[in-house]
């Protein structure tokens, strides 16, 4: 197996620290974003073997099912609690965050359909200069946008939750994933 393929865990988070949860999937976006960039580097290597098209179905699992439902998170429990404080600066930065989140659904439509031609065996070498521009575009748009949640909209939504608001986005953020919670 080839070593863009071995990543390492993520740490464990659940439901009852809901900001913790939002971490560990930014550390995961991180990885899937390094294996799509490791992708790229394999492909110039090695071809589209098996190994390119199990991380290519990795990665379209990842961002087809948990990426969409983070941003959701992210969208109905942290950017309206700072919306609603009325600061300019910081409404500026969560409108910037959600056209960002828009502009990665759309980014992530493309790339997918790069990803299903590898996954099926179709992977075009000519259509590689171009695929990995975009796999780079998207991965330092990720990057930076988690960067900023991390550094501004993490704390300050943090700091206007209290314990039952929390609970309340563990219960959501487990309700819309189907996952039972509390857990008995």
């Amino acid at each position: 197996m080839t070593s863009f393929l071995v990543l390492r865990a993520s740490r464990g988070a659940g439901f009852d620290e809901p900001f913790d949860m939002l971490t560990a999937c930014h550390e995961r976006v991180g990885r899937m974003s390094m294996l799509l960039e490791g992708l790229a580097r394999h492909l110039d290597e090695c071809g589209a073997d098996a190994d390119a098209a199990q991380a290519a179905r990795d990665i379209t699992r990842y961002f087809d099912v948990a990426g969409p439902a983070h941003h959701e998170d992210e969208e109905r429990h942290l950017f309206p609690a700072l919306i609603s404080q009325g600061l300019p600066a910081e409404v500026a930065i969560i409108e910037k965050l959600q056209r960002e989140h828009l502009a990665m659904s759309e980014q992530w439509k493309t790339l997918r359909l790069d990803l299903d031609q590898l996954v099926q065996g179709r992977w075009p070498v000519n259509m590689s200069t171009e695929a990995f521009a975009r796999w780079a575009t998207f991965a330092a748009l990720y990057r930076d946008h988690m960067a900023t949640e991390e550094t501004q909209v993490y704390p300050a939504a943090r700091q206007l939750s209290d314990d039952t608001a929390r609970a309340g986005m563990g219960y959501e953020m487990a309700r819309r994933r189907s996952v039972p919670w509390p857990r008995p």
